[in-house]
């Protein structure tokens, strides 16, 4: 059976347990699951698709209890490299009372390696993508030389196969010691992209445009462009048809997962249709709809793995909402 591959970071997010708190005053911090792909690859699992991760984690505690995690949320785990000397990556993260987040550090000092900036592109499991359907990455790992060039080596093992290839922009400027570079880096990422995800603030940064359709005039080749606009409307531009969908308002815990929990459930839909739908405004409105669901019940709970919700739960939040109108 077909299957999605997710590449890139997986690590753990440290949650401060102090909401409204700056960093200095934390007095408690709480171990999460983490990682934008790996949020992602969980989210798939959890709907029904079949997903395998690419990653590297360290030969450490951390290394390992995220692998034990990942194949207990039903995530395949052959192609996560394991780094004999290099330390999985902690994030340490701040909230407000809103359960808005803010990425302050990470662990260790300027001269720690993590095992994130070091994936082998010589170890990529080229035959993982003879049976996939969609490369799902994000920016993060172009920050590194030698991840981008295994990134570099995915993006041609899936134009071989004629995998789609799904960019969620993801821009976290910590992660770049000259955060200027992506800007060159990115064009070379959009010719392989075939569905776009980032937020209104990413899209300003690095297009001057927020507008999906006027990103998809300049792009002629990508197939869809979703940016999203936390609790504001998600707008979007699928089968030749620009469109937006309201937030659904819930009283969030935590927003840490949302965009991933969105993310993930925009491609199990999409996964189990002929992309050909997209063309139907119905099937994309409904889509968006679904992946909107998706990204507001992940907010209920703490953490990006533990409020990513099931299909059943989308299906039964969406029936809901409609009853009520």
């Amino acid at each position: 059976m077909p299957r999605v591959i997710c590449l890139g970071e997986v690590l753990i997010d440290q949650i401060s347990e102090d909401i409204g708190a700056p960093y200095e005053q934390v007095s408690s911090w709480k171990p999460y699951f983490g990682g934008a792909p790996a949020n992602v690859a969980c989210g798939l699992a959890k709907l029904g698709t079949p997903v395998s991760l690419i990653s590297c984690v360290g030969q450490d505690a951390a290394g390992t209890d995220l692998l034990k995690q990942l194949g207990a949320a039903g995530v395949e785990t052959s192609g996560v490299q394991v780094h004999p000397e290099a330390i999985t990556r902690e994030v340490y993260v701040t909230r407000d009372a809103q359960g808005d987040r803010s990425f302050e550090r990470f662990n260790g000092d300027d001269q720690t390696v993590f095992a994130d900036t070091l994936m082998s592109a010589e170890h990529l499991p080229e035959h993982l993508f003879a049976d996939a359907k969609f490369l799902v990455l994000g920016t993060l790992g172009l920050s590194s030389p030698q991840t981008s060039r295994a990134i570099g080596r995915a993006l041609k093992l899936a134009e071989e196969n004629f995998v789609k290839v799904v960019v969620d922009v993801n821009w976290r400027a910590m992660f770049w010691k000259a955060p200027e570079q992506v800007v060159k880096l990115l064009p070379l990422l959009l010719k392989y992209t075939d569905f776009l995800k980032m937020t209104e603030d990413e899209a300003k940064l690095l297009f001057r445009l927020t507008s999906p359709a006027a990103i998809a005039q300049a792009y002629s080749h990508l197939e869809g462009i979703l940016i999203t606009n936390g609790d504001k409307e998600c707008r979007y531009y699928l089968g030749e048809r620009q469109n937006k969908h309201p937030v659904y308002p819930v009283y969030s815990v935590d927003t840490t997962g949302a965009g991933d929990a969105f993310l993930a459930a925009f491609i199990h839909k999409i996964y189990h249709r002929p992309l050909t739908n997209l063309l139907d405004p119905k099937f994309a409105d409904g889509v968006v709809a679904y992946a909107c669901a998706a990204g507001a019940l992940a907010t209920l709970n703490m953490g990006a793995i533990a409020g990513q919700p099931s299909d059943r739960q989308i299906r039964e939040f969406l029936a809901m909402r409609e009853a009520k109108h």
